[in-house]
Order: C-alpha cells, then sequence, then structure tokens
C-alpha cells in the first residue's frame, strides 16, 4: 500500500481547489492509503482557517507528523548534510524515510528537486509526483 507524503505545495494546491490533487487524494483515501503531512507544511500553508475550508477538509483526512525536537534537529543536521536551506523540506523527506521502511511512499510536492536530493541523501526511494 502506498503512504502520500503532502508537502506545502499539495497543500495549497487543495485550498485553491486543484482537481487533480483532491483526485489523488480521494483515490488515495479510497485505497485506504495513509495521507501523511508534516507540521511544518501546514505552517507554510495554513494562513487564515475562516477561509481555507478546502485546506482544513482536506487536513481531517491527513495524519500530521510532529515537528518535534528530534526531527527538528534531523532536519536541520539534513539541510547541513545536503547544503540546502529548507528545513521544513527537510522534514518532509524524513518523514516519507520513516514511512518507506514499511511501505511504498510517493510525496505530493511543488519543489521536486530539492525533495530528490534530500532523499537521496537519506537513501530512500519515494516516488516524487509534482504539483
Amino acid at each position: 500500500m502506498t503512504t502520500l507524503v503532502l508537502d506545502a505545495g499539495a497543500l495549497i494546491a487543495l485550498d485553491r481547489n486543484d482537481r487533480a490533487v483532491w483526485a489523488m487524494l480521494r483515490v488515495a483515501s479510497d485505497q485506504g492509503a495513509t495521507i501523511a503531512v508534516p507540521a511544518g507544511t501546514i505552517g507554510q500553508a495554513w494562513r487564515d482557517g475562516a477561509r481555507q475550508a478546502m485546506l482544513a477538509r482536506a487536513l481531517n483526512h491527513c495524519d500530521e507528523i510532529s515537528l518535534d525536537g528530534t526531527n527538528a534537529r534531523a532536519a536541520g543536521l539534513l539541510c547541513g548534510q545536503t547544503a540546502t536551506v529548507d528545513v521544513i523540506d527537510a522534514s518532509v523527506a524524513i518523514a516519507a524515510a520513516g514511512l518507506a521502511q514499511h511501505n511504498d511512499v510517493a510525496i505530493l510536492t511543488s519543489d521536486p528537486a530539492d525533495l530528490t536530493q534530500l532523499l537521496a541523501a537519506l537513501h530512500t526511494e519515494a516516488k516524487i509526483v509534482t504539483v
């Protein structure tokens, strides 16, 4: 079974009612897939809950992965190892790496280049789906 990991670009697409991204989410949900969202990506996309009903609805169907101290340190370390700067992208890659130990993982992202580099550094295979 495939686990979907959503980055901020995917959340923004859902908030903008991107039909293709909603369809991917619906199919994954219908197939019983886990849909995971690292908490930092929510912070990147969330601006006004009163105006983001679409995003709020999508998040109701997702498992949120916390950005605790351990994950934050791992993300910072990964940025240092890869000479990248986006800690939230690194947290997405770390979440995907953890989930890939037990399932196939697909990441819905608007930033495939950075995530490809971060996943390579983690020796993690995940399908990258550009949204």
